[in-house]
């Protein structure tokens, strides 16, 4: 019962067109905006069938899940429609909320829960959780949907449908400027897609109309530059890092946010099973695929030099010289992430 990303917008306008909500569906992907419009529209047809109670639970390896079964088994008095919506950010619900979900799923689907709708939201799981009982039991007893993430690549495209919906158009210069500043950040991107129905009627909209009403949505955090720099984003990572620089962060929350993915990382190069590891730190989920991507791609051997940069950086910013180091901490702190960012053998954008 699983399907993909190319049917959600038609999923979402059967939900909104009045169609019966399933009595368990299940949405897995990491792209926030597009998750959230589906179990937005998932929720409102449940109110329009009559649902009178729903409750949401933020849920783990280390939750109660007999709470989410007693939710869904307890009966309303007067026989109302309830929804239950169960969120696992981690992706991982241990042995007792696996036992649990597929429970759930089983009474679901054999029809054992006639007054409730459940909502699984779930991240990307990786391709070990993708193997597990759980989730196979899932994909065959209920309404699974994977949500990918939308690409780089692809994203002139999704922002070209949005604008239809809005009855406007525009040039394949102004949609990738438009996708250079958004910087594949779909929030972002709606919010100016929907500025831009405000400030120009339908029709056609030039370059110049965007550039006067997007100005400059690539507002970054020092979380976004760690992102980037343990993918193996360089250049993306300097630009995040010259952005901060520019809007007045704090330089050192700026190496507080990259140097404590530093010192992990340089305790995990050490240990001879990495994925124990992992699960000791509690790293699931997106942040434990770009761990992975930064200890393939930077040798065990590096990291402790790693740190102690990290260590001179700070001395830099406190305004201690470190011989070898420049006096600039803005500048080193870039060398740093550099350090960890480019691909070995790859001449970084900046030294």
């Amino acid at each position: 019962m699983s399907r993909q990303a190319s049917d959600a917008r038609q999923l979402i306008e059967q939900f909104q067109d009045g169609r019966e909500l399933p009595a368990c569906a299940v949405l897995s992907g990491d792209e926030i905006l597009l998750v959230t419009e589906i179990a937005d529209a998932c929720k409102a047809a449940a109110i329009q069938q009559g649902c009178t109670e729903r409750t949401h639970l933020v849920m783990d390896a280390r939750s109660d899940w007999s709470v989410a079964l007693a939710t869904a088994r307890n009966t309303s008095l007067f026989g109302d429609l309830r929804m239950l919506e169960i969120s696992l950010p981690t992706g991982k619900p241990g042995k007792a909320g696996a036992d649990a979900l597929q429970s759930l799923a089983t009474m679901a689907a054999e029809g054992q829960l006639p007054d409730v709708r459940i909502l699984i939201r779930l991240p990307t799981l990786d391709w070990a959780s993708q193997k597990a009982k759980w989730v196979q039991t899932l994909k065959k007893q209920v309404l699974w949907i994977d949500v990918p993430s939308i690409t780089r690549a692809a994203l002139p495209g999704w922002i070209t449908e949005r604008l239809a919906r809005q009855d406007q158009s525009t040039d394949s210069d102004a949609l990738a400027w438009l996708s250079d500043q958004v910087e594949g950040n779909l929030l972002a991107a709606h919010q100016e897609i929907q500025k831009l129905a405000l400030l120009h009627p339908a029709g056609a909209l030039t370059l110049a109309d965007i550039q006067a009403a997007v100005l400059n949505v690539a507002r970054y955090n020092p979380f976004d530059l760690r992102d980037a720099m343990l993918a193996g984003q360089s250049d993306r990572a300097l630009a995040i890092l010259d952005g901060l620089h520019a809007e007045g962060e704090a330089l050192p929350l700026v190496l507080w946010s990259v140097g404590e993915e530093i010192r992990l990382l340089a305790r995990l190069a050490q240990e001879p099973n990495p994925e124990n590891a992992f699960r000791a730190q509690r790293i699931f989920g997106p942040r434990e695929r770009l761990f992975k991507q930064a200890l393939q791609r930077v040798p065990s051997k590096a990291w402790p030099a790693a740190l102690r940069h990290t260590h001179e950086v700070d001395c830099l910013i406190k305004g201690i010289p470190v011989a070898g180091r420049l006096s600039n901490p803005w500048d080193e702190l870039a060398r740093l992430v550099l350090r960890i960012a480019s691909t070995p053998g790859r001449r970084p954008a900046r030294a």
